[in-house]
C-alpha cells in the first residue's frame, strides 16, 4: 500500500549542477542534501524543503520535461513568484485550475515546475 511520495526525480544535462543550485537553493530556498557516495559519483543534486524532496539526476541524452512536472504546493505564492522572478527565472501565471492560484516556472535546464496555493476559504457567515 502506498503511504507517501518520497521524492520526485528530474533529469539534467552533465555539468549543470551549479546552475541547478542557483535555482533550487537560491531562488526556491531549498537545501541541498548530500547524496550517498556511490550515487554522488554519478553527478546530480538532491534538494529538500520540509517534506518536499527533488532529485536532479544527470542524463547524457537529456531533454527537459516540458509537459511533465512536479506540482509544488506553497504558502505565500506571491512572495514565491517574486523571489523566483527576482532571481531571473520565468514565472508564468495560470488561472485555469479552479480553487487555486498557480504559476509555472522553468529551472535553468528547462524542466517545468508548477507552484500552487489553494484559494483561501471564504469566511464563514456569522450566526
Amino acid at each position: 500500500m502506498l503511504t507517501a511520495l518520497d521524492h520526485v526525480q528530474l533529469a539534467a544535462p552533465p555539468g549543470s549542477e551549479d546552475r541547478l543550485r542557483a535555482y533550487y537553493v537560491d531562488a526556491l530556498g531549498m537545501t541541498e542534501t548530500p547524496k550517498p557516495p556511490v550515487l554522488a559519483a554519478r553527478g546530480g543534486c538532491w534538494f529538500r524543503a520540509g517534506a518536499v524532496e527533488l532529485h536532479l539526476g544527470i542524463e547524457a541524452s537529456f531533454r527537459p520535461a516540458k509537459k511533465a512536472h512536479p506540482g509544488l504546493r506553497v504558502t505565500g505564492i506571491d512572495a514565491c513568484a517574486a523571489r523566483i522572478a527576482a532571481a531571473g527565472f520565468p514565472v508564468t501565471w495560470d488561472e485555469d485550475l479552479p480553487g487555486h492560484r498557480r504559476f509555472f516556472s522553468e529551472d535553468p535546464v528547462g524542466n517545468r515546475l508548477e507552484f500552487l496555493e489553494p484559494d483561501p476559504e471564504p469566511d464563514a457567515a456569522p450566526d
